[in-house]
């Protein structure tokens, strides 16, 4: 998909949330061409990203991660993938100004559950 029409299916997409949700998320959301891969190995693609630094809060969302594994979709299915990232990341903003770690600990034990796989 065109990172164009992906930057606009994400507005679309944030205007579906709460004004609430956007409290102190002042580096807002970024949508870049990057594909990032995990740390955790290069077959793990990184879609989405919250990320709290002496900058602010915001949210990355990585277009060339996007396309790369979900390129093939239609629009509809892409959009549902889009809305599905964009609320994970939004989670972790919203758990992180609550003090919780629920879905970072979720994410964590995916990745520990993905490693053991891995080195069987």
């Amino acid at each position: 998909m065109d990172l164009n029409r992906m930057g606009e299916i994400l507005d679309m997409l944030a205007e579906e949330l709460p004004e609430e949700f956007y409290r102190d998320l002042n580096a807002g959301i970024v949508l870049t061409p990057e594909i990032k891969k995990s740390p955790y190995g290069d077959d793990l693609t990184i879609m989405g990203e919250y990320v709290r630094s002496n900058l602010g809060r915001g949210i990355n969302i990585y277009g060339g991660s996007i396309n790369s594994v979900y390129g093939w979709m239609s629009e509809e299915q892409m959009t549902e993938q889009l809305r599905e990232i964009l609320r994970h990341e939004f989670t972790h903003h919203i758990e992180s100004l609550a003090g919780e770690r629920g879905l970072e600990i979720k994410d964590e034990e995916q990745i520990r559950d993905y490693l053991n796989k891995k080195s069987k």
